[in-house]
């Protein structure tokens, strides 16, 4: 170990006691300065993995050791677990920097890395590609991402084709488009497949006998779509997916530079799915007939229509469910393979594709979602300005495929591209992302990654390179001294939901099929955007919010993942490693296929317990339609229900069961499936399970503090509460009845608390102390002196404040302008210290504060609400209360733009503001800047328990 690693590991060793100590922002912690031996070990062991990471854009690979080294650094000491470098474009003027990417050059900054991650605790992920979506100079035409072209003609009895049947655009010529099928359709419902009819040079030799002929020509086109903000190295064609020989391809390029190691890479890493109309492959109509049994080429006709007609929907249903199928075996289970080789893993972002999402998130190791977007809370005083937001929501109810699927796969960790377009450039505070990341993990997501940081070297000046689509997390960024706050909080809480597994009840069913039949357009790209379209109108979605609302928890499972369930003690199971599911919710869904079914019975005859809202009414897809269609009538009117009551009818069968009931609640009260009813309260919730109980995570989104009883529905010996602001932990306090236990707790709105229900020893843990009767309030007034400490254009004077306020409105001018971090000081009297606890609240702060009272440090006060519990920092008398505050970037660059100063010069896309228009910070109104207050402090009586 060296000197230097040594030192670091002490200063490590010494933040992470400082960030134990740290206390916290709200009415709802113990009073003690830090946690106790006892309480300490409370916590999971803190891992890498359970720490944020965060996508690393390296634009232009123009990196180098002594910046990879310092960056690093930055971000281990900010408390970063990993980086995910995504090579892109490069900035302009730096051209002698760049690196081409996979050169030797480029893998031995990869080595570098690598290494100094290791050396600093912190693992590493890469994108297997440049920018998105995969594809590269090794993509030759053949390989590139393919589209089904169609070219009509007409002849009549008696007439040749006098023009050649070749492509006619001008630009696929070039890419050597390949004639797969000519079809004849006659007047008189005749069809006739004349492909060997074209000679090479696209002469037809036939002449129609009699009536009138429709001839459709089917060619593999290419979409000539390249790679997105490719970086050196990166530029070419988007990749064939469908294709297994593309993706082999494409992977050799990696095998040569990897060879069969994999550099200490941890996971290669695919963006979301976005290539667009990329709906056909050469092997395509071999690939259709092989899986869905009939031949497309008579077909061609109707694949092209848009008739909305029943025929016209089954044959798309069953061409999408070929993509499906076709991107799963084709691309991600051999690139998986791939990464497996060498000893790595792979994490993917399935949605945007035409397959079913369950079975290719369930395929990788690291299933990845994505918030695009800012949700609306009610929480008071969080900012929202719809000029500064995208008119996106993000839904967790999307983002529980990507957990769902790791579930039913039995993998752990489930990550998310986190805060990606969360608000305009520079206007982005902490207190925006935590209710943002906080549904993240509502939703399952384990592993956030942040969208996220740019490598920049230390000679660019501030505000040094950018992406255009990122919230700029970098080093330069004015709320960087306060990082460590949010990452301390993400970092507690995902060791918890990392530990153990998910407890979830129920598995519901999703009816992918219904989504395929429709007879609109041909691919069906499930993507983040369009939500509105082919999740929200559904029953599914409906019932799914519904359920969880009502405060039950469940994962989503397909019909793959049905076809290899199985039961033991009536407990569902989709793999041996998944967790159990005590019941199987059908919901609404008018096509299913009989296997399917077939599947859902058996699990009911092995001692499942299975809750049909209403059973299926036809099979999808044209193959053997009539006879599919015999086989789900006779099998559903084999099944002999008999009434059970309030609308409930019952089929025993086996050792198990099935309801049909389009009362789902009541069915699941009847079952003995209980919701949990702490969910009427507001709070929102996610469970795991461990070896000695149960963690609730447990979040306030309401605009109400929460000060009440409340019921988990288990008997447990004791409950922990575990502050994930703070680190700290105490024992609740608790009564029990009912194989209930019942918890009393205190959220402030915008707080979040970890409950250990446990049936283990917990002898040493200290009681958690509740505040009760606030007495008196006392502002904290007189002069403020205010000291600008570090951050530009330039330092502002010293200020003495009577009333605080913005720094924006300062007379001094320099500080309309500033970005960084100002100390506000004052001293003031406290008569006499006799209550149980007292609680500083800042008031409104723009936008992070770091608080100090008689010179020790109280913590970090990063989000809303800012209070913290400062009894044992107090003493009678005279007091000193220090507070820094960062403030965002968004003063500063529109300084820059005012003042015409340069900051930005990149290839492609240069940069955009969230509407991806020309950005232009000039026009900006100043943002309210510095401690707003008022700033009070308040006496609380204690009780413990």
């Amino acid at each position: 170990m060296t000197s230097n690693f040594k030192i670091f590991l002490a200063l490590a060793l010494c933040g992470t006691l400082l960030t134990n100590c740290q206390k916290p922002q709200n009415n709802s912690v113990t009073a003690n300065a830090g946690p106790t031996a006892a309480t300490a070990n409370i916590w999971p062991e803190v891992k890498k993995e359970n720490r944020p990471w965060t996508r690393w854009w390296w634009m232009g690979s123009a990196v180098d050791e002594k910046n990879i080294g310092r960056l690093l650094g930055e971000y281990s000491r900010a408390g970063l677990g990993g980086v995910e470098i995504a090579p892109i474009y490069g900035a302009m003027g730096h051209e002698s920097r760049y690196i081409e990417f996979l050169s030797p050059q480029w893998m031995n900054m990869l080595d570098f890395t690598v290494k100094q991650a290791g050396n600093l605790g912190m693992g590493v992920d890469m994108t297997q590609g440049t920018g998105w979506p995969f594809g590269g100079p090794q993509v030759k035409p053949e390989y590139a991402a393919s589209k089904l072209i169609i070219q009509q003609y007409s002849l009549k009895a008696g007439q040749s084709l006098t023009e050649n049947i070749l492509v006619k655009d001008a630009k696929q010529q070039e890419l050597g488009p390949i004639l797969q099928a000519v079809m004849a359709y006659g007047d008189k419902g005749e069809i006739l497949n004349i492909t060997d009819r074209v000679n090479a040079a696209g002469k037809l030799d036939w002449t129609p006998k009699t009536g009138n002929w429709q001839i459709y020509a089917a060619f593999n086109g290419k979409t000539r779509q390249m790679v997105k903000r490719a970086a050196p190295g990166g530029v070419g064609y988007t990749l064939d997916h469908l294709n297994k020989d593309a993706v082999t391809a494409y992977l050799e390029r990696f095998s040569q530079a990897f060879g069969n190691k994999n550099y200490g890479v941890r996971a290669f890493y695919n963006d979301s799915y976005e290539v667009y109309g990329a709906d056909w492959t050469p092997s395509f109509l071999e690939e259709f007939q092989k899986r869905r049994g009939y031949d497309l080429r008579p077909y061609l006709r109707e694949l092209v229509s848009e008739e909305k007609t029943e025929n016209i929907a089954r044959l798309k249903a069953d061409y999408r469910e070929t993509m499906s199928e076709m991107v799963l075996e084709n691309f991600t289970r051999p690139w998986t393979a791939w990464a497996h080789q060498r000893n790595s893993i792979t994490k993917n972002q399935a949605h945007g594709s035409p397959g079913n999402l369950l079975d290719l998130y369930a395929a990788v190791d690291i299933p990845e979602g994505e918030t695009f977007g800012s949700s609306y809370f009610p929480i008071p005083g969080l900012r929202r300005d719809s000029a500064d937001i995208r008119n996106v929501d993000p839904d967790p109810i999307m983002l529980k495929f990507a957990s769902s699927g790791a579930h039913a796969s039995g993998k752990n960790l489930i990550s998310s591209e986190t805060f990606t377009w969360l608000g305009e450039h520079f206007k982005t505070s902490f207190s925006q992302g935590k209710p943002e990341v906080e549904q993240v993990f509502l939703a399952g997501v384990n592993h956030v990654f942040y969208h996220g940081v740019t490598y920049s070297p230390e000679d660019v000046a501030w505000p040094g390179w950018l992406f255009y689509a990122s919230l700029n997390l970098t080093p330069a960024n004015s709320l960087w001294p306060h990082f460590r706050g949010l990452n301390d909080y993400i970092t507690r809480t995902q060791s918890v939901l990392q530990a153990g597994k998910p407890d979830n009840e129920l598995a519901i069913y999703w009816p992918v099929y219904d989504f395929w039949n429709q007879p609109e357009g041909r691919e069906r790209l499930i993507t983040v955007h369009s939500i509105d379209e082919w999740l929200h109108p559904t029953p599914f979605y409906k019932q799914v919010k519904n359920l969880m609302a009502t405060g039950y928890s469940l994962d989503f499972v397909s019909d793959k993942m049905l076809a290899a369930a199985d039961v033991s003690n009536g407990a569902i199971r989709t793999s041996p490693a998944a967790p159990a599911h005590n019941v199987l919710l059908v919901p609404q869904a008018k096509y299913m296929p009989v296997a399917t079914l077939q599947n859902i019975l058996k699990l009911a005859n092995a001692g499942a317990t299975v809750i049909i809202e209403q059973l299926p009414t036809n099979v999808p897809g044209l193959h053997d339609l009539s006879n599919q269609r015999q086989k789900l009538k006779q099998l559903t009117g084999s099944l002999a229900f008999t009434d059970a009551g309030n609308g409930i009818r019952q089929l025993k069968t086996g050792s198990g069961q099935i309801l049909l009931t389009q009362d789902v609640p009541g069915a699941l009260t009847a079952v003995g499936v209980n919701r949990e009813t702490l969910a009427d309260t507001g709070l929102k919730f996610i469970r795991r399970e461990i070896p000695e109980g149960k963690y609730y995570y447990l979040v306030n989104h309401t605009a109400k503090a929460i000060d009440t009883t409340i019921p988990l529905n288990m008997e447990a010996t004791s409950v922990v509460i575990m502050d994930p602001q703070s680190g700290r932990a105490g024992l609740a306090a608790t009564t029990k009845a009912q194989n209930k236990t019942s918890v009393r707790i205190q959220l402030q709105s915008g707080e979040a608390l970890i409950l250990k229900a446990t049936n283990a020893p917990t002898a040493g843990v200290i009681a958690w102390q509740y505040l009760d009767n606030p007495d008196q309030t006392q502002e904290i007034s007189g002069t403020w002196a205010l000291h600008f400490t570090q951050g530009g254009p330039d330092l502002p004077a010293d200020q003495r404040l009577k009333q605080l306020l913005s720094w924006t409105e300062l007379p001094d001018k320099k500080a309309e302008y500033f970005s960084g971090t100002g100390e506000y000081t004052i001293t003031f009297n406290l008569p006499a210290k006799k209550a149980g606890e007292y609680v500083l609240d800042l008031g409104k702060v723009n936008e992070s504060a770091r608080v100090w009272l008689n010179g020790q440090e109280v913590g970090i006060l990063w989000s809303i609400p800012f209070r913290a519990r400062v009894g044992q920092y107090l003493k009678p008398g005279k007091n000193t209360l220090k507070v820094e505050v960062a403030n965002l970037m968004a003063n500063r660059i529109r300084y820059m733009d005012q003042h015409k100063i340069e900051w930005r010069r990149y290839h492609e896309i240069n940069f955009v503001n969230i509407n991806y228009k020309p950005f232009d910070a000039s026009v900006w109104r100043p943002m309210p800047s510095g401690l707003m207050g008022p700033v009070t402090l308040t006496a609380y009586s204690t009780r413990n328990q």
